[in-house]
């Protein structure tokens, strides 16, 4: 993922004189937003993963929690626009070589730790291994469709890994045309939009092809100035009025892909807003910060804690009592 501590080295000496890819950069408490932002939605998805690994995977509340991966990836379309291709003038290639590189690492720690899940985890324990249940083919599928569970359950972990990478590597590709042509990302955007529409009329559904979507748009709202963001933002009236009205459609119509647009932009929006208050932010701030700063490694040590108390607590009566410390002590040991 690209992180918005990057921002501050490597600045270009002059103003470039061609196209700029944003109008300005972030100040220091910018950038706190963002990465308190990011802290957050990492601490929300410890109770999403922990629902999914102590309770069942057919909770008919899941639905309010669906903001989470799209969130993810629309912050992570943000920062590529707003703040990682900041540093850079358009015509330069080095972010288009950063970025694909980028890519490339998270497929392949996605490959990496899904690989240890089907081969070496089984190894640990008794039973049937996640090859015998075909988790490679699982694991194959994912890239192409992007549906993660199946009716024997969830097919892989650390899932939200390929759509960023894929929208890292999308937008490295972008960046050659967008050389020439400021509205690239547009183009591109409206264009994966009406694939999902015509997908949507034959009833079929590609969530990779949606949460690459969501990043691009959150590239294009990463264009906007930061100062008019904060001003958007800074309404928080507004925008409470707004999340109880997409929480109400939620409920009546589950999460289609417009409601999963909508809740991914109110749900940065109200977080993003609590990242913006206050100057000298307190100690559990920070730890939220700190957190955010290195969000993919907190990613990943929450499901590794998750799975590892899970295995401990597998042939435990999981009471109420039970349930309890195992999501507390999620949520000390990632802290």
């Amino acid at each position: 993922m690209p992180t918005e501590t990057e921002s501050q080295s490597n600045r270009a000496s002059t103003p470039p004189p061609d196209v700029k890819t944003t109008a300005s950069s972030p100040s220091q408490q910018r950038i706190l937003a963002l990465d308190f932002t990011k802290g957050a939605l990492v601490l929300i998805m410890v109770l999403y993963h922990w629902m999914n690994y102590f309770t069942s995977l057919n909770w008919t509340y899941y639905r309010y929690l669906h903001f989470l991966t799209p969130s993810f990836i629309l912050v992570s379309g943000f920062l590529i626009s707003n703040v990682y291709l900041s540093k850079y003038r358009a015509t330069d290639p080095r972010p288009g070589r950063r970025l694909f590189t980028r890519g490339l690492k998270l497929l392949a720690v996605f490959v990496v730790l899904n690989a240890a899940n089907i081969f070496v985890l089984p190894m640990l324990s008794k039973g049937s291994t996640a090859l015998d249940n075909g988790g490679l083919g699982r694991l194959l599928a994912v890239f192409s469709s992007g549906n993660v569970f199946t009716a024997a359950g969830r097919a892989v972990t650390f899932y939200i890994l390929v759509p960023i990478s894929y929208l890292l590597l999308l937008s490295a590709a972008l960046l050659l045309p967008y050389r020439s042509n400021k509205h690239t990302f547009h183009v591109a955007c409206v264009l994966f939009l009406g694939c999902i529409l015509t997908l949507d009329l034959n009833r079929l559904q590609y969530p990779n092809l949606e949460f690459v979507t969501i990043g691009l748009l959150g590239i294009l709202a990463g264009f906007i100035p930061i100062e008019k963001v904060n001003h958007f933002v800074m309404h928080p009236y507004v925008l409470a009025f707004a999340y109880a009205g997409y929480v109400i459609a939620i409920t009546v119509w589950d999460v289609p892909f417009p409601l999963l647009i909508v809740g991914a932009f109110l749900s940065v929006g109200a977080i993003y807003l609590g990242g913006l208050r206050g100057d000298q932010p307190g100690r559990a701030r920070r730890h939220v910060i700190l957190l955010g700063k290195y969000s993919l490694l907190g990613y990943i040590a929450q499901i590794a804690i998750l799975r590892l108390l899970s295995a401990g607590l597998r042939h435990v009566n999981l009471a109420f009592v039970v349930l309890g410390f195992s999501f507390v002590a999620a949520l000390l040991l990632l802290c």
